[in-house]
């Protein structure tokens, strides 16, 4: 075993267990910071796989604003953040849940095992820098669009956060 073996499975480890007390813990923030923490050490395993860009950009795009999005959003919503028990679901339910998840999972193994087996693929496309310079060179115009479409959600949704709850009266201009 070499140390590169021992990183990823660390690494995969770190990132299944977190994923684990995202996905069972009661609080909605502390949901969101066990994803964080499983999102960084997939990172990890894209880093000691080798695949630097792969490992930056799920650093940025997953981390840096799909899960700050989604605290800001819990926060404008004015979700309850603490232990709810209106939420709660039911252990059959729970359970149920968990064997279609284990059934899930184990079809995905057994068709990627059957598909590839032991057999060690090779995907070229290039270096880092020739793929960099493909998605920012040729990509750019709709990733800056697809940033300004999500500059005019957040604002909108700040916007929509600030209004009085409630309904208005429209011959008054009152909240009742």
């Amino acid at each position: 075993m070499t140390t590169y073996d021992v990183l990823f499975t660390i690494a995969g480890a770190i990132s299944v267990a977190s994923a684990l007390l995202a996905v069972s813990t009661k609080h909605l923030i502390h949901s969101a910071l066990w994803l964080i923490v499983s999102l960084v050490a997939l990172s990890g395993c894209y880093f000691v796989l080798g695949a630097e860009f792969v490992a930056l950009v799920q650093l940025l795009v997953y981390v840096g604003a799909v899960v700050i999005l989604v605290l800001f959003a819990l926060m404008l919503t004015r979700a309850p953040i603490g232990r709810s028990h209106e939420h709660d679901t039911p252990l059959m339910q729970r359970a149920a849940a968990l064997v279609v998840g284990a059934a899930t999972a184990a079809l995905l193994a057994t068709v990627l095992i059957s598909a590839f087996g032991n057999d060690k693929k090779r995907v070229d496309g290039g270096t880092t820098h020739a793929l960099a310079t493909r998605l920012f060179g040729t990509w750019v115009w709709p990733f800056e669009l697809l940033s300004a479409l999500l500059l005019v959600a957040l604002i909108a949704a700040l916007a929509l956060a600030r209004l009085p709850i409630g309904r208005r009266d429209t011959a008054r201009g009152a909240v009742k």
